[in-house]
């Protein structure tokens, strides 16, 4: 593993809605949570978030360390996208992760796995 974790969107989704299993959940819980800015943005852009949603994910996001936008990131994204053809969500969560050591926690490891620099890791399967 890398230096610590990336937790994509889609696992910070299902451990907020309580689905991943209890190896899953403890692992995060013990660890320092770190998102991308895509992952802040995505999960604040629930449409149906009532109150209480939008005040759990807003205590979510302030217990992690958002990593924002850099030109370092901006540009392995751009390379990434070139080589892989990414989405430009996942080249950025990419190169989050790849610029800063990060092992990446994500459901959707197919999205991820031509980066075969990335460390990804199925929460479903830890």
């Amino acid at each position: 593993m890398g230096k610590g974790n990336l937790i994509d969107t889609n696992t910070a989704i299902d451990y907020l809605a309580q689905l991943l299993p209890p190896s899953a959940s403890q692992l995060i819980e013990a660890m320092e949570v770190n998102i991308s800015i895509v992952t802040r943005i995505e999960l604040l852009c629930w449409p149906n978030a009532t109150d209480n949603d939008t005040d759990m994910l807003l205590g979510f996001i302030s217990s992690c360390t958002v990593i924002n936008l850099s030109e370092p990131v901006v540009e392995k994204t751009i390379e990434i996208r070139k080589k892989y053809r990414l989405k430009l969500g996942d080249a950025i969560v990419a190169a989050t992760a790849l610029l800063n050591r990060l092992d990446l926690y994500t459901r959707n490891v197919k999205d991820f796995d031509r980066v075969l620099e990335l460390k990804i890791f199925n929460p479903y399967l830890v």
